[in-house]
């Protein structure tokens, strides 16, 4: 699987920054992989850093837009019939349900930090009818800086950069939990605020 989908990219490598983004529009194709491939291609001297993170993190955006229309306009009935070609499973479902009655919307964001449920999340958010703006807002400040952290990793490791998936699992709870709690709080406190007449 691997292997065909590093195929497809190195296809979409001639559309250069849409590549990026029409690739991860394609939930089945893993972020881990084609960002740090970007960074590679950073190196090589195709692309421009901060293009090729914007471009991921716009294509990580327009991939659980898919499966938030999904949620909306299809349903749980649509979800489990067709989640599976998004590599959704019944359990992935649950556990979003779950966490997005818990937390509320801001799972758009927070679902993004945690595994087995962050492809899933933006499920239920399209069930729950999220304000749409504010789905792509959460998932946009979300993905930037994963998006970042695989692409720079992908650009120093150069011709090593498969070992980013690796080094990311290592260190992804030290780099990107902080950044999480503290937006997440951030959001927290702006919602609470209260409104001056």
């Amino acid at each position: 699987m691997e292997g065909l989908i590093l195929q497809l990219m190195d296809a979409l490598k001639g559309l250069s920054y849409f590549g990026i983004m029409l690739a991860l529009t394609l939930e089945f194709v893993p972020a881990e992989l084609v960002l740090p491939l970007a960074g590679y291609w950073v190196y090589q001297g195709d692309l421009n850093l901060y293009g090729a993170i914007l471009a991921g993190s716009i294509g990580g955006v327009l991939g659980p837009l898919t499966l938030y229309a999904l949620g909306r306009y299809g349903g749980r009935p649509m979800v489990l019939k067709f989640g599976k070609y998004f590599l959704v499973t019944e359990e992935h479902i649950n556990k979003s349900d779950a966490f997005f009655e818990k937390y509320g919307g801001g799972v758009a964001f927070l679902g993004r930090f945690v595994p087995g449920v962050r492809t899933a999340v933006s499920i239920p958010c399209g069930m729950a009818k999220m304000n749409i703006w504010k789905f792509i807002f959460y998932t946009y400040i979300a993905m930037l800086p994963i998006t970042s952290i695989y692409v720079y990793l992908g650009f120093r490791l150069g011709p090593q950069w498969t070992k980013a998936g690796e080094m990311m699992g290592q260190y992804a709870n030290f780099l990107l939990l902080p950044i999480a709690l503290v937006v997440f709080w951030m959001i927290l406190k702006r919602r609470r605020k209260p409104k001056t007449a």
